[in-house]
């Protein structure tokens, strides 16, 4: 699953995004990639490794719940967790 937000664009300078990604691992546990920046520049990227789904998916949502908090609006979502 993969769900990409963005800031609302300043006139004074690009907009700022955030990308979370869920990815199986080689040995049946999961990875939360979490991807942030401005638009347009390198980003910074981080990996959290979840031994279960749940767990994970609880951890995409938190994220997901916290940037939007922060003032990302969801852009697009795609693909679904499942095992």
């Amino acid at each position: 699953m993969r769900i990409y937000m963005q800031t609302p664009p300043l006139p004074d300078q690009a907009p700022r995004f955030y990308q979370i990604c869920l990815e199986r691992d080689l040995i049946s546990g999961w990875i939360l990639v979490k991807e942030w920046g401005q638009v347009g520049s390198a980003g910074r990227v981080k990996h959290e490794h979840y031994d279960d789904l749940d767990a994970a998916q609880q951890a995409l949502q938190q994220t997901r719940d916290q940037q939007a908090r922060r003032g990302y609006q969801v852009v697009f979502v795609q693909g679904q967790t499942g095992s």
